[in-house]
């Protein structure tokens, strides 16, 4: 259990997180992940990095139950930070990284495939904030990278999710496949990628950052600036107190969500 770091390749590094039963992250989670993923870009023999999970679900986002239980705004602030570290890893890692997601990739999800450059996915694979509905914000910044604004607005208000072939329809997921086929993919891309020359390859991943119209760094902060707001005036409070209830609703959630919500109940 946690995170955990294999080479199936040369030159290919595997980050593997494992939270069951629905890898919601503790806060040490987030920083564990960070540190994987920034040791394997360091490492000069490492040309790609594959970011996985092991479970029912790629991430379930922050562990709410986690917080709840804490006094004070302690586990609050690290969990915002572990998730600014976690994915900045993602994105300032000296190697291009893939993300293979299967399952459910919610909330701290959203932030790690949103900042991944290549995503695979599962076709089981459905992708959302529920940020709204957990008296949260957050994320938006990385889900604005996934869809058009207007549909990331409207995912945002809902707390909807879409699929991985909606995502695929976008532009921003590589290749959908079976569950099972999915490892191979990812590392079928990885090979790719990891076959052209390293020092060329962390010149292109910087080169690529550089020109980045988004400072993902500067308007995920701006946005946990909110989050802040909602948690001091209580508003955040009163949400998270409903958390649980009833799970999700509409075409976007419905039974996934409510099975998520009856695992997260079982995790504490």
């Amino acid at each position: 259990m946690g995170v955990s770091t294999s080479a199936p390749d040369k030159g290919i590094a595997v980050v593997t997180v494992d939270f069951p039963p629905v890898n919601a992250f503790p806060v040490r989670g987030w920083y564990d992940l960070a540190a994987a993923l920034r040791a394997a870009g360091a490492d000069p023999e490492v040309r790609c990095v594959v970011l996985t999970a092991e479970g029912r679900g790629f991430n379930a986002g922050v562990d709410i139950k986690e917080l709840q239980r804490a006094a004070g705004h302690g586990a609050l602030l690290g969990a915002n930070r572990g998730c600014s570290e976690a994915f900045a890893a993602v994105y300032d890692c000296e190697v291009p990284v893939i993300a293979a997601v299967h399952g459910f990739c919610l909330g701290g999800g959203i932030g790690l495939v949103g900042n991944a450059d290549a995503i695979v996915a599962a076709e089981d694979a459905t992708f959302g904030l529920p940020e709204l509905d957990r008296g949260a914000l957050g994320a938006a910044t990385h889900l604005a990278r996934l869809v058009p604004q207007h549909l990331m607005r409207t995912l945002y208000y809902t707390s909807r999710t879409v699929t991985a072939e909606e995502l695929h329809r976008h532009g921003s997921v590589w290749r959908v496949v079976p569950r099972e086929a999915l490892r191979d993919a990812a590392l079928e891309l990885a090979r790719e990628i990891a076959a052209k020359d390293g020092h060329l390859l962390r010149l292109a991943k910087a080169a690529i950052n550089g020109i980045d119209p988004v400072d993902v760094r500067r308007s995920y902060r701006f946005e946990q600036g909110f989050t802040f707001e909602a948690n001091l005036s209580g508003v955040a409070d009163r949400v998270r107190d409903t958390f649980g209830g009833g799970g999700g609703s509409g075409a976007g959630g419905g039974a996934t969500d409510t099975t998520f919500t009856r695992d997260r109940e079982e995790q504490s």
